[in-house]
């Protein structure tokens, strides 16, 4: 079997400049793999060896890990008289401003305070959330909910009515919970809220499908304060553990005593945590080990918390080409969003992985480019046919696929 098909575009040629120059015309040719296009192994068995730091983003390359977009929608679950959580149109601008307070939280993330003196970088998250209303109802324009219910309002977090883990407000007011995460603000328990011996304090729950948390109507400290608390429970729901022991899978997580404030007193003045994971006043510090966790399960064909984002890894996006210059090295499953150019000096080495790419998307490796592949399966996520990979050539210098 031929390895190349050719197809030539005399680009120079057409606009009179090869004759005239003396230039070369660029010719690209089709590459067909030897190995075929399906890889050595299923798709879902692509999954990166489960090293999550080699899902972290490239701090020099942080747009080599496409954008994600969680969907979200927030209840507000209220007494039927209406006295004990937002209502509409109050509501919605609260629901607004949770998401957008839990988004800046994502858009900021700070170094770790541990272990002291580290070098650990802040990378950038590369993920926020995007209120999803029902998709074609134009009944429904914000993806905020208001729901009057006695039986199903509050959020008792301890005690003999206990309903912390309780998922019947999620299965009777879950709005797309196949695809969308769904955040219930709950109010406080009236009789609670009279009784002089009540604490009132944040809590919250990750249910897998939904998270729990009771409103910031009646708390010190507004949306934001809440905001920190939803950001530690999405956490969990993307897969992370709390991070003060020593068994959450990141080794950039040492353990320590989950002191609430570095102002508290020894150890707390040498060993507080700022980690998103941790119980602390900061809650502001994701570990590469952690984002990259988040990534490994975006990427993983079987996990729940895939189907949470938006599938925009579809369509071919114009602005989304990502051009390799350097030696990059991909080790790990990702949904692209436009196509790669591999330049002149540049090298991409692409092992035991799924790459996606978008409808019509395609590889392009210029002339003194370089295109490794090892075990890569190739492919469009969504079923579509992607563009194939295009090797260039320009008199004597020609792009190089090398297979492994």
């Amino acid at each position: 079997m031929n390895r190349f098909l050719i197809w030539v575009i005399w680009g120079l040629l057409a606009l009179g400049f090869g004759s005239v120059s003396g230039c070369h015309p660029l010719v690209w040719e089709v590459y067909e793999r030897v190995q075929g296009e399906e890889g050595r192994k299923r798709p879902e068995a692509y999954s990166g060896m489960r090293d999550y730091t080699l899902y972290a983003p490239d701090p020099a390359h942080p747009e080599h890990t496409p954008f994600k977009h969680i969907r979200v929608n927030v209840h507000f679950v209220n007494s039927a008289d209406s006295s004990m959580n937002f209502n509409f149109p109050e509501g919605v601008e609260e629901g607004r401003r949770l998401v957008r307070s839990m988004n800046a939280l994502l858009y900021d993330n700070r170094k770790p305070y541990l272990p002291k003196g580290n070098n650990i970088p802040a990378l950038p998250l590369r993920f926020d959330l995007v209120l999803s209303p029902r998709p074609g109802d134009p009944a429904d324009s914000t993806g905020i909910y208001f729901h009057y219910d006695d039986d199903l309002y509050d959020y008792i977090a301890y005690g003999k009515d206990m309903n912390r883990s309780d998922k019947t407000v999620v299965r009777r007011y879950g709005v797309q919970l196949d695809t969308v995460l769904n955040i219930f603000v709950l109010g406080f328990n009236k009789d609670s809220l009279v009784s002089p011996t009540y604490k009132k304090h944040r809590v919250g729950i990750a249910l897998g499908d939904a998270l729990k948390m009771n409103s910031w109507r009646h708390l010190e400290g507004g949306c934001w304060e809440s905001a920190k608390l939803a950001v530690h429970e999405l956490g969990h729901i993307l897969g992370l553990q709390h991070s003060w022991g020593r068994n959450d899978g990141c080794d950039d997580t040492p353990p320590h005593p989950n002191c609430w404030s570095c102002a508290e007193p020894s150890p707390c003045d040498t060993l507080c945590s700022n980690n998103v994971m941790s119980y602390n006043t900061y809650q502001n510090s994701w570990t590469p080990c952690q984002i990259g966790k988040v990534h490994y399960r975006f990427a993983d064909l079987k996990s729940r918390t895939r189907r949470f984002l938006e599938p925009d890894w579809c369509e071919w996006h114009e602005d989304k080409t990502i051009f390799i210059r350097d030696s990059i090295h991909w080790q790990s499953s990702r949904d692209l969003l436009g196509d790669v150019v591999i330049e002149a000096g540049g090298i991409l080495y692409l092992r035991d992985c799924r790459i996606s790419l978008p409808a019509g998307g395609r590889i392009e490796v210029q002339p003194g480019g370089k295109l490794i592949l090892e075990d890569c399966l190739l492919r469009n996520s969504c079923g579509g046919s992607w563009g194939g990979i295009y090797v260039g050539r320009k008199g004597s210098v020609k792009g190089v696929v090398e297979e492994r």
